[in-house]
């Protein structure tokens, strides 16, 4: 099947997003430099962000030289309280205000199993994949009842679904996140603030790569697919553009998965 890629397409992308500033976290590069670049070039003022600036100023250079105009980036491992508070002071130093938070960041330190999990790792992941996003959710609510409402965007994945055997833990705590993103939704909705998710399927970044570097990985994980192919990350990127802008606004509490039709109900 021919695909064109999101650079190629943004002569036909609206600008749904036009002034909103859009604050993402693991993005420079997989899904999440999708997503900013997709939202840049529907308007959005964006600020990028991972654990080292030199990535940080990578993205921010290659955003620019797709037709991203307005983009900036910090250094912000999600995990670390003083870097969530610097991400998000230099969108406010910068761009005067925060309209959406795009909370991408996760690992998965161990493949194997819930049970051959080591408790190191379980930590690890529940702390970046779910109390960061919760730490990050808390602190940007402030801003987003300044701005006089905006959304948050949680990544999830097919897998809080459908557990990967090969992603035991990490399965668990994208699961989490479909019941953070039902809580913090109700809980404020009266702020004007929408909350909503994504569950991407099998999409081909680095990370994903232990379902598929292997012949005998891919085979497996292709036949789990009705599409019967991997994702792209644009397809996730086309996806959070939607619920980050105006086009979503009745939308709150929900999760879509982009999974290629694999099963998404618990």
């Amino acid at each position: 099947m021919f695909r064109r890629s999101l650079s190629t397409m943004s002569k036909n992308i609206g600008r749904r997003l036009d002034g909103k500033v859009c604050v993402i976290t693991a993005s420079t590069e997989g899904i999440g430099f999708a997503i900013a670049q997709r939202l840049g070039i529907e308007g959005g003022k964006i600020v990028v962000s991972s654990r080292k600036q030199k990535s940080v100023d990578n993205a921010v250079e290659a955003l620019k030289s797709q037709g991203v105009k307005d983009v900036i980036g910090t250094s912000c491992h999600v995990g670390n309280s003083e870097d969530r508070k610097r991400l998000f002071k230099t969108a406010i130093e910068a761009f005067g205000r925060i309209d959406c938070l795009v909370s991408n960041a996760a690992v998965n330190p161990e493949v194997g199993s819930v049970t051959e999990t080591s408790e190191k790792a379980w930590d690890k992941i529940f702390d970046v994949n779910v109390k960061a996003a919760y730490l990050l959710s808390k602190e940007v609510k402030p801003f987003l009842q300044e701005s006089k409402g905006g959304s948050i965007i949680f990544v999830s994945s097919i897998g809080g679904y459908q557990p990967f055997d090969l992603l035991g833990a990490y399965s668990v705590s994208k699961t989490a996140l479909f019941g953070l993103t039902k809580a913090l939704a109700l809980e404020v909705v009266n702020d004007n603030i929408r909350v909503n998710c994504v569950a991407p399927g099998v999409i081909e970044t680095k990370f994903s790569s232990a379902l598929y570097e292997s012949e005998t990985a891919k085979e497996t994980t292709i036949q789990m697919i009705p599409m019967k192919r991997l994702g792209k990350v644009d397809e996730i990127a086309g996806v959070v553009a939607f619920l980050a802008s105006d086009d979503a606004s009745y939308m709150t509490g929900e999760t879509i998965a982009a999974a290629g039709g694999m099963l998404s109900r618990l």
